[in-house]
C-alpha cells in the first residue's frame, strides 16, 4: 500500500474531525497554487474566498462566511491551527457526536464571521481575513464548558486543568486585541462566546447543530437520485393465515465483515498507527 492509500483509508475511517483537518490542508495547497505571490512571500486571496468586512463584497458574496474558515496565510498559520483542532476535537467528540461537532465548526465559523465584519463596520476600518481560528476556539471552549475540571497531560507541565489551558489562549487574545491582526482577536474571541452559548442551549435541550444538519441533508437529498419504482397494482388477499410464520433477526456475518469489525475496534482501542500493513491493506481493499 502506497502513502496515497494510506491517506485514503485514514481519510475514510478518520471521522468527521479528520476529514476537517484535511479539508484545511486541501485549501492550503490549493492556495499555494493560485493565491501564494513568489515575490513577495505572501498569499494574495481573492475577496470571494476571504472574508471582507466591506459591506459592499460579502453582502453578495455571503459564502465567505464559511470559506474563510478553511484557508491561511502561511504553513505554520496552518500547522498551528491543525494541532489545536486535533486536540480540540478529541476533547468534543469524547461527549459529543459528529454531526454536532461540525455543526459547530461551521455555526462558529459564520457567528465570528458577522461579529468581526460588524465590529470593523462599527471602528471604520477594512480588512479581509482567513483562518480556521474561531471556528476552532468555538469548539475547544465547547468542550472546556462542558467538562471545565477535565485533566489534561501536557508535555513538560504534566496534568492541568483544561479550564486552564483555554484561559491562557483567551487571556493571550485579550492581551492581543489592540495589536496587530486585531481582527483576527475579535473573531477568536467571538468564536469563544459561540463556543460557550452552544453548550449552555444544549444543557437546556436546544441543539444549533440541527440547523446545519438540515441544510446538508437537503442538498444532499436535492443531488440524490430517487429510485423510480414502476406502479403496481395490490391485491389484498383476505384469508386468515392458517400459521404465523416467524423471522429469525439473527444476522451471521460473513468472514470478511467479521474480519472487518475485529480491525475497526483495534483501531478504536490502539489507533489506527497500531495496524499492521497486510490489515490496512485488507481494509483498503474491503471499502472499495
Amino acid at each position: 500500500m502506497n502513502i496515497l492509500d494510506d491517506l485514503k483509508l485514514q481519510y475514510k475511517l478518520g471521522g468527521i474531525a479528520m476529514r476537517v483537518i484535511y479539508w484545511n490542508v486541501a485549501c492550503f495547497l490549493i492556495s499555494l497554487i493560485f493565491f501564494y505571490q513568489f515575490s513577495n512571500g505572501q498569499f494574495n486571496f481573492p475577496n470571494w474566498l476571504a472574508l471582507s468586512s466591506d459591506p459592499q463584497v460579502f453582502m453578495f458574496k455571503p459564502w465567505t462566511f464559511l470559506t474563510y474558515a478553511f484557508f491561511h496565510y502561511g504553513p505554520m498559520h496552518l500547522l498551528f491551527n491543525m494541532l489545536v483542532l486535533n486536540f480540540a476535537s478529541n476533547l468534543f467528540l469524547t461527549f459529543f457526536t459528529q454531526k454536532q461537532y461540525l455543526g459547530l465548526y461551521i455555526l462558529g465559523a459564520v457567528f465570528s464571521g458577522i461579529i468581526f465584519v460588524l465590529s470593523y463596520y462599527i471602528l471604520g476600518n477594512s480588512a479581509l481575513i482567513v483562518g480556521a481560528s474561531a471556528a476552532i476556539m468555538a469548539i475547544l471552549v465547547a468542550a472546556t464548558t462542558y467538562q471545565p475540571l477535565m485533566s489534561v497531560r501536557l508535555l513538560f507541565f504534566g496534568n492541568v486543568k483544561l479550564w486552564h489551558i483555554t484561559g491562557v489562549i483567551l487571556l493571550l487574545d485579550l492581551m492581543q486585541l489592540r495589536l496587530e491582526n486585531m481582527g483576527g482577536h475579535i473573531s477568536h474571541l467571538a468564536g469563544a462566546f459561540f463556543g460557550f452559548i452552544f453548550i449552555k442551549l444544549l444543557q437546556n435541550g436546544t441543539d444549533l447543530s440541527i440547523i446545519v444538519s438540515k441544510v446538508l441533508d437537503f442538498f444532499a437529498n436535492l443531488f440524490r437520485k430517487s429510485p423510480s419504482t414502476p406502479f403496481t397494482k395490490v391485491h389484498k388477499n383476505y384469508k386468515k393465515p392458517t400459521e404465523k410464520v416467524t423471522t429469525s433477526r439473527i444476522v451471521t456475518k460473513d468472514k470478511t465483515q467479521q474480519q472487518i469489525d475485529e480491525i475497526l475496534d483495534k483501531i478504536s482501542q490502539s489507533g489506527y498507527d497500531c495496524l499492521t500493513k497486510e490489515e490496512k491493506e485488507f481494509l483498503f481493499r474491503a471499502g472499495k
